[in-house]
């Protein structure tokens, strides 16, 4: 097959414009062109195509072929790319980051990361947004080796030199249990009987620092580097673990977990800082995620 040429941007621009307005007449009026010239842009475009894209001969209206509705979505994906390529480039001349890699700690309400990612989307269209969720000091650790801009975590990154924190709120930790479990049947009246079964604790996964966890008083323990599994784990009554309460807000209200009195452990707050690495301040777009979570806290 002999080769016709490749298509242009505007052939295909106008392809767009007569589709959306059933006219040649009244796609010339939209792009400011005479009659004569859309028709003759798209004629050679059929040729270049080698393929009828409108159906002249049974309506005075131009109707899709059927191969001209197949190539219709193949030109919006392109003329979409070439916006897309647009709009990045406005970006990036104007200081915008092309990209965004977000950590954030999985104790942080789901509610709360939901509205700032979709925020985020809406205020900047153009940068791509990458997301980890990792366990206490692990958030720490991918802002300083570089993998992650801008973090949400709790306060375990405190002694890892050149990160700048700034307070965003916190999360209620409160100690539950199933209800079958024997601390939830029988409320201890001493201190210290708490420690006779088994704890579920949050932890860091093993490729980052180790040793790493919070609120460990059982004697036994099992370590989860999955917020989910400890989840799935009390309230099958495998053990008892403190949790955020916006986690196990309508377990408690369900009675499928019931928190529990302990002498010595009434919960508390997990504090929550949006961190970044001093050699690398954010741009336009991660200062403005910060913000959001910052905010969010007020």
């Amino acid at each position: 097959m002999r080769d016709r040429g490749t298509p242009s941007l505007d052939q295909l621009q106008v392809f767009l414009v007569v589709v959306e307005t059933r006219s040649f007449a009244a796609a010339a009026r939209r792009l400011g062109r005479a009659t004569s010239a859309v028709s003759y842009t798209i004629a050679n475009l059929e040729t270049q195509l080698g393929i009828a894209l409108f159906d002249r001969e049974r309506t005075r209206k131009p109707v899709l072929t059927e191969a001209g509705a197949a190539v219709l979505s193949k030109v919006r994906a392109v003329t979409g790319g070439i916006d897309d390529l647009r709009a990045s480039v406005k970006g990036l001349l104007s200081g915008l980051e092309p990209k965004v890699t977000l950590a954030v700690d999985v104790m942080l309400p789901t509610a709360r990361l939901v509205d700032a990612v979709q925020a985020f989307e809406t205020k900047f269209p153009t940068v791509t947004l990458h997301l980890h969720v990792e366990a206490l000091s692990a958030v720490a650790q991918l802002i300083q080796a570089g993998v992650a801009d801008i973090g949400i975590g709790g306060t375990q990154h405190t002694t890892i030199p050149g990160i700048e924190r700034f307070q965003a709120g916190d999360v209620e930790l409160i100690p539950v249990a199933a209800p079958e479990h024997p601390l939830a049947r029988n409320p201890p009246k001493l201190t210290g009987q708490a420690r006779q079964y088994r704890q579920l604790v949050l932890t860091v996964r093993s490729s980052f620092s180790e040793g790493q966890d919070v609120g460990v008083f059982g004697a036994e323990t099992w370590r989860l580097a999955d917020l989910g599994a400890k989840h799935a784990l009390l309230l099958a009554g495998s053990g008892w673990g403190f949790m955020p309460e916006p986690v196990v807000r309508e377990d408690l209200a369900s009675a499928r977990l019931v928190r529990l009195v302990l002498p010595e452990l009434h919960g508390g707050f997990y504090p929550l800082q949006a961190i970044y690495r001093r050699q690398s301040p954010p741009g336009p777009a991660s200062a403005w995620m910060m913000e959001r979570f910052i905010t969010q806290a007020r």
